[in-house]
């Protein structure tokens, strides 16, 4: 398995891991699947900016990716945090896929002198939360039945990292 950067060629396979994702849990809200176009037009729009989009393959078969974006984007003072997003495919999660795409995530982030990476959490994931807090991640809030999917309501737990020292702002 290598990490490298997402291609357009990549799409297809990343839009089955993210619908798939859609369908069958709660690590993303979204209650319909998602388009080719959808997808497109969100890997143009982060490629704009800047922002990586990861993808662990293993010849041309796509194992996951992985992402950050802006942050309450409309305020500028935000603009050294960052809200990330990682995804496996089915039957491969716990793997240590996940691990090495957010390691390169960070590196990313860091390189490209970011202070803070967040990432939001369905509260009942224990997993991912683990995942994170062996990463680095602190949980800094709980979001009580914010989210309904699955006949239910969600809670959402947000975890940060900081990713360069506090004294670092360019």
């Amino acid at each position: 398995m290598r990490i490298r950067d997402a291609t357009h060629s990549d799409l297809p396979q990343m839009l089955a891991i993210f619908n798939d994702v859609i369908a069958t849990s709660t690590a993303v809200y979204a209650l319909a699947p998602v388009s080719l176009e959808d997808r497109t037009q969100w890997m143009q729009a982060r490629q704009a900016q800047g922002f990586p989009i990861l993808a662990a393959v293993d010849g041309d078969d796509l194992l996951g990716f992985a992402s950050y974006g802006e942050w309450r984007g409309a305020w500028g003072g935000y603009k050294f945090t960052v809200e990330h997003s990682v995804h496996v495919k089915a039957g491969l999660r716990g793997t240590g896929i996940g691990r090495q795409l957010m390691e390169h995530l960070i590196l990313a982030a860091h390189t490209a002198g970011l202070h803070v990476m967040i990432g939001a959490i369905d509260a009942d994931n224990a997993a991912s939360i683990r995942f994170h807090e062996r990463l680095g991640f602190t949980a800094v809030a709980h979001f009580h039945e914010v989210g309904f999917k699955f006949n239910r309501w969600l809670d959402v737990v947000f975890m940060q990292r900081v990713i360069g020292p506090p004294q670092a702002a360019p």
